[in-house]
Parts: C-alpha cells; structure tokens; sequence
C-alpha cells in the first residue's frame, strides 16, 4: 500500500512548482510514486522550464533484468513525449527491496541511459523506489560495474 500520509500533488500544483533541482524531483517521486509496493518503472514528462507535464506512464511487471525490448520501450515513451513537447524524462525504478542499489538496478539504468542517448529526449534523472523510500541514482553510482 502507497504512503497514506502523503498528499499526492494535483496537476494544477505542480503547474506552480517546476522541478528546477534534483531535491525538487526527489520530493516530487515521493510524493508521487513512495515507497515501493510492486515492480514497475515510471516515465514522467519535463517541458523546457522544468515543469512536470500531466502524462505518467507506468511499466508494470518488467523483466529483473533489462533485455532487448529496452530500446522498443524507450521509443515508444520518446513517441508519448514528442506529443507533448516534453523536454526530458524522468525515469523511476520501482522495486520492492531495500535502499542498496542492486545489480538489477545498475543493469535497468544503464540500458535506459543508453537507450535515451541514441534519442532526442534526454534521461533527466533516475531515481529507485525501495521499501523505504525514494533515492536519487546518480549516473556515478549506475555508469560503472
């Protein structure tokens, strides 16, 4: 179950507060996505002022580890965010463990980053959802084995 005591922010609300530093989008997963209760990954939408854009598109059930279909994925949510005009994503890593980054997760990162590189819509940031909470994942700690 989701985080009870956490308001979720409306879309009007978010209109007034544009993720313009990575501690603005950390608050905003938490309150949007918390602590992890399945595994999913997560788009969400950035326009040019770093404002969150209304459309979120959640993956349920992806493999443990990424496989070929990462870059289909990743053409089809780059497609949803050309409707939009959005000017990068943000990229949430659900899973139901604890706060250490894992293999799986440096393994999902680095394949969406990849993926993202050969597009025009750039990765903003990537964040994992764990049972405790929401933690940033820098490029440092999923760019290297």
């Amino acid at each position: 179950m989701r985080d009870a005591a956490v308001m979720k922010p409306h879309y009007e609300d978010t209109i007034s507060q544009p993720l313009a530093t990575d501690s603005l989008v950390e608050e905003r997963i938490s309150a949007l996505v918390g602590r992890a209760c399945h595994r999913q990954v997560w788009f969400l939408f950035v326009d040019s002022r770093n404002v969150q854009l209304p459309l979120i598109i959640p993956v349920s059930d992806p493999p443990i580890m990424p496989d070929t279909a990462v870059s289909q994925l990743v053409d089809n949510i780059v497609k949803a965010g050309e409707g939009m005009d959005a000017h990068s994503v943000i990229v949430v890593l659900e899973r139901y463990a604890g706060s250490e980054f894992t293999p799986a997760d440096r393994a999902w990162a680095r394949a969406l980053d990849s993926a993202f590189g050969c597009t025009e819509l750039p990765m903003r940031a990537v964040l994992v959802s764990h049972s405790r909470g929401v933690r940033w994942f820098a490029p440092d700690d999923y760019g290297f084995d």
